[in-house]
């Protein structure tokens, strides 16, 4: 993302606006800013779309909330931790506390747009690394505790890993590149996720449907993988800070890894099902692109196609060996689909890096420099660890606190994150039977005249469409229905206080 070259100026707070500004670069890295800024909601559509519907307003609104305190944060501490005066190669100063000193110069790390453009563009970065994790962690963790972890996890984890690979810090110096983010955003959230899913243990039901719950609209998780596909551009192509070669490079290599994803995870479907199922179509595309992130500037489009195809195999068989063999309930699989393809990705730069793609990027292997393999598996290794090591150091401080446990009680899990800690449910017209009439009958669901009529059932175990009678849909919303007495446990144990 940064050139090295021009990293240690003499003068730290860069050079006269006057000077400096490139107005192509400049509008070009901020329309870049506005495409990752959309694909944060989308991230929420995404997610929303393949969980239950009863979870479908509490994802949406801690990536909301997620995105705004992440935001504040940057612009408040964070930017100047990750950019400022580098302390020992560890963390920055505190040079630009309060984007002070930002809004007239430009910096070494963006010689050639203003700083505050330049800060902007990063503080989407770090909006979107901790909300990747609310994927795992998905109906069974507490709203206030989720928001409290991801504020002392963006302080402890990636403003440090940040700064150490882009701000100046000592493992850039040593030579490690990040193109976009796949040591810094996905592998550090990756970890997390997994760490995280591993100690909230399963949800209710995991065993019955093996950890794949049916989603309730894939409609809206396919509009927000087609805004994510559609704002990765700018998250990986904006990262080359300039409107040039290495932008359209950028874009060549993510629109090929997307592709090659789809078309690998849909036959992997259809040899494993018999089926290309809408889903693995969407997992195909992001697992492709957050892969491809951090080498998406070194690389060209034949390693790309070949790293794409690595990337993809390797997040479908992390999903088989994590949830399917080591029974880890992590949600939306953000541990093999972020996780695992951006170590895969980083890696790969240590390989098929050209500087005749990126004249400031490094060579790997294939082109002679072999040191850049254990350069890069070094980066890999430590930000794993670091991100293991406080991930599970917080979680260890919330299991011990009263106010902040992590995991929701058995009653709201059933009843649904939405009504109890948003007091609201997405769809009224199909929750209003549940919610208002706590005594209700779910008969009434299912007209008399239609009961004995075949309706098409989903079997989720085995993937197949079968006829079923609306006397056995009726049972099975029964299953469904929270009884009375347990909405009135609930009401009791929350007559006072805050629900968050």
């Amino acid at each position: 993302m940064l050139k090295e070259v021009e990293l240690f100026s003499p003068d730290p707070y860069g050079i006269p606006l006057d000077d400096c500004v490139n107005t192509g670069d400049t509008a070009w890295v901020l329309l870049s800013a506005v495409l990752i800024l959309g694909m944060m909601p989308a991230l929420g559509f995404f997610e929303a779309g393949l969980l239950r519907r009863k979870n479908t307003l509490s994802i949406i609104t801690e990536v909301f909330v997620g995105l705004s305190a992440m935001q504040f944060m940057w612009y408040m501490i964070g930017f100047s931790l990750v950019f400022g005066t580098d302390h020992g190669g560890f963390i920055g100063g505190f040079d630009y506390i309060f984007m002070n000193h930002l809004g007239g110069e430009c910096l070494p790390f963006a010689p050639e747009i203003p700083g505050l453009a330049f800060a902007s563009f990063e503080s989407m970065f770090a909006a979107v690394t901790p909300l990747l994790m609310t994927g795992a962690v998905a109906e069974r963790m507490k709203f206030r505790s989720f928001l409290l972890f991801i504020v002392l996890w963006e302080t402890l984890v990636y403003y440090p890993l940040a700064h150490w690979i882009w701000g100046g810090g000592f493992l850039q110096q040593w030579g490690v590149f990040d193109f976009a983010g796949g040591i810094v955003i996905h592998t550090s959230s990756g970890v997390a996720s997994l760490i995280l899913s591993y100690f909230l243990g399963h949800r209710i039901d995991f065993d019955k449907y093996h950890g794949e719950f049916p989603p309730h609209n894939i409609p809206l998780a396919a509009i927000g993988t087609a805004l994510l596909w559609m704002g990765w551009y700018g998250f990986n192509a904006g990262s080359a800070l300039t409107a040039g070669s290495v932008a359209a490079y950028a874009i060549s290599a993510t629109t090929i890894a997307s592709s090659v994803g789809v078309v690998v995870w849909s036959l992997l479907s259809l040899i494993q099902n018999r089926h290309v199922h809408t889903v693995a179509v969407l997992n195909g595309a992001i697992a492709g692109m957050a892969g491809i992130t951090p080498v998406s500037g070194y690389i060209n489009g034949p390693y790309a196609a070949l790293v794409a195809i690595i990337i993809t195999l390797s997040a479908y068989f992390g999903i088989w060996l994590l949830k399917g063999k080591l029974k880890i309930d992590d949600a939306l699989d953000v541990s093999s689909v972020h996780g695992i393809t951006g170590i895969i990705g980083s890696l790969s730069i240590g390989f098929v890096a050209s500087q005749g793609v990126n004249p400031d990027g490094p060579n790997g292997w294939f082109y002679g420099n072999f040191s850049q393999v254990y350069i890069q598996f070094t980066a890999v290794a430590l930000t794993i660890l670091w991100s293991a090591f406080w991930t599970s150091l917080l979680i260890i401080c919330f299991r011990y606190t009263k106010f902040f446990k992590l995991t929701v009680e058995e009653e709201v899990e059933i009843l649904g994150l939405d009504y109890y800690y948003h007091g609201d449910v997405a769809y009224y017209s199909l929750e209003t039977p549940e919610i208002d009439t706590l005594e209700g009958n779910v008969e009434e669901i299912v007209p008399s005249h239609e009961k004995n009529r075949l309706i098409p059932s989903i079997n989720i175990d085995g993937g197949s469409i079968q006829e079923t009678s609306s006397n056995r849909r009726i049972q099975e919303l029964q299953g469904l229905m929270v009884p009375a007495e347990l909405r009135k446990t609930l009401s009791a144990k929350n007559a006072t206080g805050i629900r968050v």
